[in-house]
């Protein structure tokens, strides 16, 4: 144990913790473990910046864009209305279909934009054949994870832990080399949740409408502002209402016209202001100076067509730029031109009380009050994903055709050895953007740059370990701890760590951090490192015991009204069982 290893460790524990107790967003832990890296000297700056010029960065950029392009195109929208036909037949062949469909699609798109396609379409059809979505989300989730794993493009982390490999000096991984090994996973998956795990799953009927689902219970209220009023003249954010009170007003109506709600409408005396309240607020309301109350009754989803809006349910999306921040921090109502947000969901209670200042998370749905204006402007949200009521995108005839042909041609000639998967997915790219698949600002949008951010960061920490020893050390206390059963406990023993560690830290970290020390393990045992890389690259992706585990967990866990529990309950089972299926054909696929 030297003192830069110590240092190193020291970093690296901390980066874990942070990751773990979540106090600071995940790309933010990454870029602050790589600058301690090149403040203590362990790494230089070229050696602490070198993760964002690697390989894996640009190619998880690269595919971020092209798996948009081809969700904007409108290709994979036949999916989703095949999927519906399928569901009202039975509700044992959608869970098929939906985890074969997911799977399938996750080999080659972000698996989180197949959720986000997908999860409407689900939820659809979950009112149609009147099935909880709690009875399907969880293995449309599941389904994309186990399909991620089947191709070197299918997630970031087996992107990630290749380009690992090959600064390691290690022949960096093929297109279908996951194959064989992730079409077993899939269907080992596919088959526990047929025959075990759909019995495990929660069935939480979701009422009819919206505001019954949200607990909404409020009074519909109408409010004439009176000419003494010490509301009139000033802008509806500074109001008493709002401010005060904080009452969510609806809709405002002067000489008998109807006007668009935002944060500086100035009132006016005969202002008549509809508005949204609870019972308490409503007896404070009663005894506010200046005001007169025309009208009071329950509050129901009718009403909104009422000014011609509808309610919407919207998820933060992972590595939202939202995450924690308060809706009055964002603006949010003066940024979607109006729109209201009346609940929120957040994990499993539902919050009415104080909205603006209710820090979001990722996962959380927000119950909105919009008009087709306003539900537009959230559609092209990317920092939020509209659940219900939402647009597919329409068939673009002119885009299906190049996107299709420049998809296969990219999986193609990285799979062949024509090119590596770098340069065939940067070539993809520009090609979708000449043709005109993609507009070259929609592409920059397509991007999750807080991905990017964060696989840049935490390469860092395996340049620390090899550069520092630390790896070497590591892998001589697994050898004298579990070399002595040999390697393929060893291997075991890895898939074992890697699953659980991803399902309380990011999945792209726990590969940064335990691929150098497999492969160095295997090393210094004198056996073949692939068995040991695919262990981690599988076991970092598999994730079903938390919905923090993996970001498609995290959109579905709102939606779906699950519970921590229910994760537990259903995934533990299934990593386990792959677990060991892994430690049986990952060293037949992979000779040790």
């Amino acid at each position: 144990m030297t003192v830069e290893i110590g240092i190193a460790l020291g970093i690296i524990l901390l980066a874990v913790i942070l990751f773990v107790t979540e106090r600071l967003s995940i790309d933010t832990v990454a870029i602050l473990t790589m600058v301690l890296f090149m403040v203590t000297g362990v790494l230089t700056p070229a050696e602490g910046l070198a993760g964002f010029s690697n390989p894996a960065t640009v190619t998880v950029a690269a595919m971020f864009i092209i798996s948009s392009a081809i969700f904007k195109s409108g290709a994979l929208n036949s999916i989703g209305t095949g999927l519906t036909r399928v569901g009202r037949r039975s509700y044992l062949l959608c869970l098929l279909a939906l985890m074969l469909i997911s799977g399938s699609l996750s080999a080659f798109i972000n698996d989180t934009a197949v959720v986000a396609l997908l999860m409407p379409v689900v939820i659809q059809v979950g009112k149609d054949i009147r099935v909880s979505p709690s009875k399907l989300l969880m293995p449309l989730s599941f389904g994309a994870l186990l399909g991620g794993v089947c191709t070197l493009i299918g997630t970031s982390t087996n992107i990630l832990v290749s380009g690992i490999a090959q600064t390691q000096g290690v022949e960096p991984l093929q297109m279908f080399e996951f194959l064989p090994a992730g079409i077993v996973f899939l269907l080992a998956g596919i088959t526990y949740m047929f025959l075990v795990g759909r019995h495990m799953l929660p069935d939480r009927k979701v009422p009819d409408n919206l505001s019954e689902e949200f607990g909404l219970g409020d009074y519909l209220t109408e409010i004439v502002l009176l000419p003494g009023s010490p509301m009139v003249g000033v802008p509806l954010q500074q109001s008493n209402l709002v401010r005060d009170l904080d009452i969510e007003v609806m809709q405002v109506t002067r000489d008998k016209e109807r006007l668009q709600v935002f944060p500086s409408l100035m009132l006016r005396a005969n202002d008549v202001l509809k508005v949204l309240i609870g019972v308490e607020k409503l007896k404070k309301l009663k005894e506010e100076q200046g005001v007169k109350l025309k009208s009071e009754r329950k509050f129901r989803d009718e009403d909104m067509s009422l000014y011609n809006s509808m309610l919407y349910e919207a998820i933060v999306t992972p590595n939202s730029y939202m995450e924690g921040k308060s809706l009055k921090e964002l603006n949010f109502r003066a940024y979607n031109y109006g729109a209201s947000v009346l609940a929120i969901r957040h994990r499993d209670e539902i919050v009415h009380d104080k909205l603006a200042h209710v820090k979001l998370s990722a996962g959380d749905v927000l119950l909105i009050s919009a008009n087709p204006e306003q539900a537009e402007k959230l559609r092209q949200n990317d920092d939020i994903l509209l659940i219900s009521q939402t647009a597919r995108s329409s068939f673009n005839y002119g885009k299906i055709i190049p996107v299709l042909l420049i998809s296969v041609g990219i999986v193609l000639s990285a799979a062949t050895g024509l090119v590596p998967i770098v340069l065939s997915a940067v070539v993809g790219v520009v090609l979708l953007v000449v043709f005109g698949c993609i507009r070259l600002d929609e592409a920059y949008e397509a991007i999750d740059w807080k991905v990017i951010f964060m696989l840049g960061g935490v390469l860092s920490m395996g340049a620390a370990l090899e550069k520092t020893g630390a790896a070497r050390l590591l892998a001589d206390y697994l050898i004298l701890g579990v070399g002595a059963y040999g390697p393929h406990a060893l291997l075991s023993v890895f898939f074992f760590a890697t699953f659980i560690t991803t399902n309380f830290m990011s999945n792209n970290a726990t590969a940064a951090l335990l691929a150098p020390i497999a492969i160095v393990t295997a090393q210094e045992m004198g056996v073949n490192e692939r068995p040991f890389i695919m262990a981690v690259a599988y076991a970092a992706s598999l994730s079903f015991m938390t919905p923090m585990g993996y970001q498609t967990n995290t959109m579905i866990y709102g939606p779906g009204n699950y519970r921590f529990y229910d994760f537990l309950k259903v995934g533990t089972p299934l990593n386990l069982l792959l677990w060991l299926l892994a430690s049986l054909i990952i060293p037949y696929f992979f000779p040790l």
